[in-house]
């Protein structure tokens, strides 16, 4: 099992703001690669203060320059808002310059709010996302393209750029529709899931849900890996625990709003407003790995032993968590969690 660190890079109450955001990830993504992390993530959101990672692949770019082990991974390439053709390449330079450490997740977005301002068809994002792929797929096992669909024409083109990693970079799918899966399981794709802050409760019926699009997608005659996210806080305050979940609560009231084409909005930064039949702050705590070390480590180890996922990504920093707080939860991660999680598993 791989573990990742994932940075979807809000921006709340940073003092530094925006600037002070890419400091820290800088700092927590050096200490998971002190640790041994397999992965860094970068998320791809755009518009508002959610996140300020408009492109993962120019952050996985960036980042290869100061990381020299940890792997560089897309979470996710939202495909229906880019141009295939151009973004073909830019995977293909990624891996050039991180020496083939690209991990490519794609999928095909959710927020309306995005899709509508970058001319994208939220309604229709599964069917554009097939036809992009196509071309995409083209280009990086062929190194040539040509299409003709409903929502793209490409004339026959030849591409200087070819990934380091052949045939493919390592690929991984948020989509769980059985078409996407059909097309991108024989490829090697994982399924990637995360129940945001509803967390362990919700994950059982997420991994079903993947099974059963797999076993639809006609690929049950191969074992479908899988991999899972949960946001992570190691503490043995319950003052500060709490204070954990309600930055949880502030990143899943975004995401809610997210989903709706229209925002309220203070200039960019979103005012999310609470959820529908939204639970008590002790639910979100409950619901996601926030505890002391021995407490996580016993959730993290039931996860692994249920779901054998292949990839374990954590998540941190979430609701813009102030870097002191988030980087010493690593370290305990690190130092106190995952010997009692390798201990147990043999792996971690």
């Amino acid at each position: 099992m791989e573990l990742g660190l994932f940075n979807l890079m809000s921006v709340r109450d940073n003092p530094d703001g925006v600037a002070g955001v890419i400091d820290d990830t800088r700092v927590m993504i050096g200490l998971a690669e002190e640790i041994g992390f397999n992965v860094a993530w970068f998320a791809e959101h755009h518009f508002t203060n959610y996140s300020i990672s408009p492109s993962p692949l120019m952050m996985a770019a960036h980042f290869t320059g100061i990381c020299r082990k940890i792997r560089l991974g897309a979470a996710v390439v939202v495909l229906p808002l880019y141009h295939p053709m151009r973004v073909a390449q830019e995977i293909a330079l990624v891996d050039q310059l991180s020496g083939g450490r690209l991990v490519l997740g794609v999928g095909s977005g959710y927020q309306a709010y995005e899709f509508d301002r970058l001319g994208a068809d939220v309604a229709r994002k599964t069917e554009i996302f097939l036809e992009y792929w196509q071309i995409v797929e083209q280009a990086l096992l062929t190194g040539k393209a040509a299409f003709e669909g409903e929502f793209i024409r490409v004339p026959p083109s030849v591409f200087s750029l070819r990934p380091r990693q052949m045939p493919l970079p390592q690929l991984y799918v948020t989509s769980l529709d059985p078409r996407v899966l059909k097309r991108l399981g024989p490829l090697g794709a994982v399924p990637f899931i995360t129940a945001g802050w509803r967390g362990s409760p919700a994950l059982p019926a997420m991994a079903d849900h993947a099974r059963s699009a797999w076993h639809e997608a006609g690929l049950g005659d191969r074992p479908m890996p899988l991999a899972i996210q949960q946001y992570i806080h190691i503490t043995d305050s319950r003052e500060e625990a709490l204070e954990a979940a309600e930055r949880a609560r502030f990143v899943g009231r975004m995401v809610a709003a997210l989903r709706h084409a229209n925002l309220t909005l203070e200039g960019a930064h979103l005012v999310p407003p609470p959820l529908d039949n939204e639970p008590a702050l002790d639910v979100f705590r409950d619901n996601l790995l926030i505890g002391d070390p021995a407490y996580v480590a016993e959730r993290m180890i039931a996860e692994c032993r249920r779901f054998r996922p292949v990839h374990y990504n954590c998540f941190f920093q979430f609701g813009d968590m102030p870097i002191r707080r988030a980087a010493r939860s690593l370290e305990r991660f690190g130092a106190e969690v995952l010997p009692l999680v390798r201990r147990e598993l043999g792996h971690g």
